[in-house]
């Protein structure tokens, strides 16, 4: 008698202790920016563990490249809504940050009281021009993916335009260019049928536990009911959080304003991390002078050094924001630090958890049929021109230190250089350029005193 081929045999039903397990690792090991997180969810989900066929994950990742918010986290509360209910997704949308948000209080708190230090001076040193090039790395990546012609590449001209010369809000920019696309969607709309859907399932890795035809579970069925419910669920957990620091420390108090900064940006966070940093730069550095342009970037070189998305970057800006600030008093600067971060955290991240529970089962009615629309095809093109704004205006602070009338710091352009050239010709890995610039800083800043003596510096 023949036996059966195991992988035409689905895996035994998953328990949330078991997947609660998997979140918390990944949370760990969740490296390399919203595409190496989603391929490594790919290879643990889909193909090894295989609780979930590679045509539902698509489908549920074109979903989340839709929404504003971190598409990685929100494909993971997907997929945990979709095995074991509301728990699953908020228990893996929790871990999926929970460990970066300990790590960058922790980053930020050195930062903060030992980075006058030679040796995290020098670390960050090497770190800074490997984030800029990071950054352009980006603007290239996005942009070759998502321009696929003249009329897409005058919108990112043009939105790097606006927002460069012009200082245009970023929320502008996004307003302007979904009205572009929708009008160009409606009047040339073979120019805006490029969005960057992740198309149809090609492999098959065997019978999953959600496979194409496993019927949707009844928790995943739309009901006017729960949405209702979740609704009023969601409005309470903003509006009373808002509320009891409004009540606390008044509309103008610094965290009540960090909430409201925060739950704005992430609703404009089209295009991740790398989007938004400019609004949140032009809110935290220009307008709340929460923090410095030196101090932004450095929480860009530490946000790059963690697992989990880079808009965490924001619990950075919130722990120096409450340090600076000295929200509790100056012998309390870590408790002020760490409540603000949390703070932000919180603010940032809960659009994500409503925008998967409201949203995923209507989502789960209409398989094979979703697809990107031309207001987001729009905003895609103009999100590469903002992240070139941000590339350029990372280079002039790392390269000019002192602006353009002090000295060009040739020694950090070499080292970004370097970084750019790594990441194009050599396809080496976020976390193994950082590390290698580190080092490098680090190496310069001992030889700098002999640097300077030959003139290499100056």
């Amino acid at each position: 008698m023949n036996q059966p081929d195991p992988s035409q045999m689905p895996p035994p039903p998953v328990t949330l202790g078991q997947a609660f397990w998997y979140w918390l690792k990944l949370g760990f090991i969740s490296f390399g920016g919203p595409a190496g997180q989603i391929a490594i969810m790919h290879q643990d989900l889909v193909e090894k563990k295989r609780w979930i066929s590679e045509r539902r994950y698509l489908h549920a990742l074109n979903y989340c490249m839709l929404l504003p918010g971190p598409e990685a986290q929100q494909l993971a509360i997907y997929i945990g809504w979709l095995m074991h209910r509301t728990w699953g997704g908020i228990i893996a949308g929790v871990l999926f940050v929970l460990p970066s948000l300990f790590i960058l209080i922790g980053l930020s708190w050195i930062y903060l009281a030992f980075g006058h230090l030679p040796v995290v001076a020098g670390v960050l040193y090497g770190i800074k021009p490997a984030v800029t090039a990071i950054v352009l790395f980006a603007a290239y990546r996005i942009g070759s993916r998502a321009l696929k012609n003249w009329l897409l590449w005058t919108m990112a001209g043009l939105a790097f335009v606006a927002i460069f010369v012009f200082d245009t809000p970023f929320p502008v920019i996004v307003l302007i260019a979904a009205l572009l696309g929708a009008l160009g969607g409606k009047y040339a709309p073979q120019k805006f049928a490029t969005g960057g859907g992740h198309g149809g399932a090609k492999q098959s890795y065997g019978a999953a536990i959600i496979d194409d035809d496993t019927p949707i579970p009844d928790h995943a069925k739309f009901s006017g009911k729960r949405l209702s419910k979740l609704i009023v669920v969601g409005l309470i957990l903003w509006g009373g959080a808002i509320g009891f620091l409004c009540a606390n420390y008044g509309w103008d108090g610094a965290l009540t304003q960090m909430g409201w900064f925060f739950t704005k940006a992430a609703l404009l966070t089209f295009g991740g991390a790398y989007a938004v940093l400019p609004y949140v730069y032009q809110g935290a550095v220009e307008h709340y002078h929460w923090l410095t342009a030196t101090q932004m970037i450095d929480g860009l070189a530490l946000g790059e050094t963690t697992p989990g998305p880079l808009i965490m970057v924001v619990t950075y800006v919130g722990f120096v924001a409450g340090w600076t600030k000295a929200l509790f008093g100056a012998d309390q600067l870590f408790l002020a630090g760490a409540t603000a971060a949390c703070v932000v955290t919180y603010f940032t991240f809960l659009p994500s958890f409503l925008f998967i529970l409201a949203g995923g089962p209507l989502v789960e009615s209409t398989h094979g049929n979703l697809k990107f629309t031309a207001p987001l095809t729009g905003i895609t093109a103009a999100v590469v021109g903002v992240i070139l704004n941000l590339a350029a205006f990372f280079a002039y602070h790392v390269f000019w230190p002192q602006g353009f009338q002090g000295r060009f710091d040739a020694i950090a352009t070499l080292i970004g250089l370097a970084a750019l050239l790594a990441l194009l010709r050599y396809k080496a890995g976020v976390i193994p350029v950082i590390t290698t610039c580190g080092l490098a800083g680090l190496l310069v800043t001992y030889l700098k005193p002999w640097l300077e003596q030959v003139g290499v510096l100056l």
